[in-house]
């Protein structure tokens, strides 16, 4: 018998991290609303002109390792980021509203996901004019 494509998409399973590691996880499933962020905070968090986030269900993450990320407000009330307090990689972020657990796509060992590819681009109007935006091909609540 042929598993279905929901069964293939449920059952996968990621790994990433930290860059000094002392942060490991893992995610399980298919990516929710991949996108890219232009917003002030997330150019600043990443040092650059965007971040890459993907949405994962909170009960399929994992965290493991020897250290815990340490969580900051970054919209009052609105949304939190993490990062490894180690090394300073940014992690993750809770989004109030959104029901999935933004991940930071660069965070993954492995980003060639057909899944991971953005659908979208959040602060369009806070982009860098010199790179090409995003095309929106599917219109879903941003997480990240």
């Amino acid at each position: 018998m042929n598993a279905t494509p929901d069964i293939v998409a449920a059952a996968q399973e990621r790994s990433g991290g930290c860059l000094c590691g002392k942060i490991r996880f893992t995610v399980k499933g298919e990516a929710v609303y991949p996108h890219t962020c232009s917003c002030s905070h997330c150019k600043k968090l990443g040092g650059g002109p965007m971040m890459w986030w993907a949405g994962f269900a909170p009960e399929n993450v994992t965290w493991t390792g020897e250290s815990e990320q340490l969580w900051f407000e970054t919209f009052k009330g609105e949304a939190k980021r993490s990062f490894c307090p180690n090394c300073g990689t940014r992690l993750a972020a809770i989004d109030n509203g959104v029901p999935e657990l933004g991940i930071v796509v660069t965070a993954l060992d492995d980003t060639s996901g057909a899944d991971l590819v953005p659908v979208n681009q959040s602060f369009r109007d806070d982009a860098v004019h010199w790179l090409p935006q995003v095309p929106d091909t599917q219109k879903k609540s941003p997480v990240g």
